[in-house]
């Protein structure tokens, strides 16, 4: 017996559905990535802190002095944060807007591009980057964005 052929409504509709879900799904991305950002500066207020006491570590009982300047190595993560806190300020714009734009079913090709990229982030990234891609490569949301293919009551 063969499964139910699905008519060109339920499909479109199934497409609308999708991507609203990809679109909830990347709101979620990017708060997560403002999340992390929060996260990475509580990171660095601590570090800070701990680094910049110099008799921290000059009364640390029963341990040698560090082999390195304290406040050197706190200058190299200085740039390890400023690296990690673009990367993340960047996927939480790029997240939101593609979420904005999967809503509006505008700009395609740069909600590719920043499934690509979140492909990059493991786990959830690369698992939404992957069904993101999926979903953007069929021909019946590529005519739902050229407009070809009308909502239910918008002509």
């Amino acid at each position: 017996m063969q499964p139910p052929m699905l008519t060109p409504e339920i499909h479109q509709r199934q497409d609308r559905e999708h991507l609203k879900l990809l679109a909830i799904f990347y709101f979620i991305t990017a708060g997560l990535a403002v999340l992390g950002i929060g996260f990475l500066f509580l990171h660095y207020m601590m570090f800070s802190a701990l680094f910049s006491d110099p008799n921290l570590w000059k009364n640390a009982k029963g341990m040698n002095p560090p082999p390195f300047a304290p406040d050197k190595f706190f200058g190299v993560l200085i740039w390890m944060y400023v690296f990690f806190g673009a990367i993340m300020v960047t996927a939480a714009v790029l997240n939101l807007l593609s979420g904005l734009f999967l809503l509006r079913r505008k700009h395609r090709i740069f909600s590719f591009f920043v499934a690509a990229f979140n492909c990059l982030q493991v786990p959830f990234g690369t698992i939404l980057g992957v069904f993101t891609i999926i979903v953007l490569s069929r021909d019946s949301v590529r005519q739902l964005y050229e407009g070809r293919l009308y909502e239910e009551g918008n002509p």
